[in-house]
């Protein structure tokens, strides 16, 4: 469902949560599936094992049609696509990359990358494109430099990624698509296989080597899941947030006042856009009660995060944006054995452009009004193509 405010979701899902919580809804494909729409029972199918993440099972209820036409039969099958006992050693392989520990030496690093972002755009013509020089390229740098993948081929992939998320995409350009970048990753793995580099392909190729488990093809799809989800989901949040401060100028006034309190708004604004909605659907793998409705065996559901972010059980006055709210226990990122793995690095990223945006641009204000902005209302990951600012 498309959302006719761009800080709201749909206005069916407050309809769904309030009357119907769980209900049956049509899927592009002509098939059905149950809709789960308050946050005690999202959280409730996202932690039971009862609700398999296969989504290379043939009845995985899908969101985009001809989502499983894209797959190609020799697909491995991601992190966020494998059920017990297979997920758990697999995540643990790649977890020590997102410690606190390596995160935080990560630290000093992103702060030159945003503070050169920012040096790039002050010495621009105005109004300068947020996207094109903040939001973009922030997360990009940073994956690129964790994986070790050249910067330089950015282009390549953020193309390529963006055809995979629009929705209007044909199935074959979305394969086509996937089926690129799987490509690059897995030549580009092949490279490092001689001499494994210090970075976290190279440190993945040595460490499964030592287990006896590694394979190429594997490794490519873990790079591919990291890559992409890596820029594309926190450069949205990057422009979206802005704008949201941008509009409140209370809320931006107490992040300049107080820097402590901006990891709390960094929280605020992932529940109040919750940028991925379709992210959390689930097959049901074994008769389960949910908020008091049988799903069977075989039935598909889909856990609306945008919904259960916006449920007043769970938060107080939840339509307002409010960076004091103090909430960690929404499910932007999930919730459960596939809570996102970045998280983390996510936080960082966007702690660190908001306190140095807002402190190195204290003048910084849109270049045009709100309803002229392009909002991603045809994409799978909600977002901004441009953010016109001036200052």
């Amino acid at each position: 469902m498309a959302r006719t405010c761009p800080f709201a979701p749909p206005p069916a899902y407050e309809e769904i949560r309030e009357q119907e919580a769980i209900s049956r809804v049509r899927l592009p494909d002509g098939g059905w599936a149950w809709v789960v729409s308050r946050h005690e029972d999202v959280r409730t199918v996202l932690n039971d094992r009862r609700f398999s993440a296969d989504r290379q099972h043939p009845d995985f209820p899908q969101l985009v049609k001809g989502a499983a036409a894209a797959r190609r039969p020799d697909d491995e099958r991601t992190l966020i696509e494998m059920d017990a006992p297979e997920h758990g050693p697999a995540r643990k392989a790649v977890l020590g990359e997102f410690t606190v520990r390596r995160l935080d030496a990560l630290r000093p690093r992103i702060q030159e990358i945003v503070d050169g972002r920012i040096d790039a755009l002050l010495a621009g013509p105005q109004p300068g494109d947020l996207v094109e020089s903040l939001s973009l390229p922030v997360p990009s740098l940073v994956i690129c430099e964790m994986l070790g993948v050249p910067y330089a081929d950015h282009g390549f992939f953020q193309e390529h990624t963006a055809k995979m998320f629009k929705q209007s995409t044909p199935p074959e350009e979305r394969g086509a698509a996937m089926g690129a970048i799987q490509g690059y990753l897995t030549d580009l793995i092949a490279k490092k296989e001689e001499n494994p580099p210090d970075d976290l392909l190279g440190r993945q190729i040595v460490k499964l080597r030592e287990e006896g488990t590694y394979r190429r093809t594997a490794l490519a799809g873990l790079g591919f899941l990291l890559l992409v989800a890596g820029h594309e989901t926190t450069a949205n949040m990057i422009s979206l947030s802005t704008v949201a401060f941008l509009r409140n100028p209370e809320q931006l006034a107490m992040i300049k006042a107080d820097p402590g309190k901006t990891l709390d708004a960094v929280e605020e604004m992932l529940r109040y856009f919750t940028i991925i909605d379709a992210a959390a659907s689930r097959l049901c793998v074994e008769d389960t009660e949910v908020g008091g409705q049988l799903i069977r065996a075989g039935e598909g559901v889909l856990a609306l995060g945008h919904s259960a972010n916006r449920d007043p059980r769970a938060f107080e006055h939840p339509d307002e944006l409010d960076i004091e709210r103090g909430a960690r226990h929404h499910v932007a990122f999930g919730f459960g054995p596939h809570q996102c793995l970045g998280q983390n690095l996510a936080r960082m990223e966007l702690q660190v452009v908001f306190d140095t945006l807002f402190r190195r641009i204290p003048t910084l204000e849109l270049a045009v009004d709100v309803d002229e902005l392009p909002f991603k209302d045809d994409a799978n990951i909600y977002g901004l193509y441009r953010l016109p600012v001036t200052w």
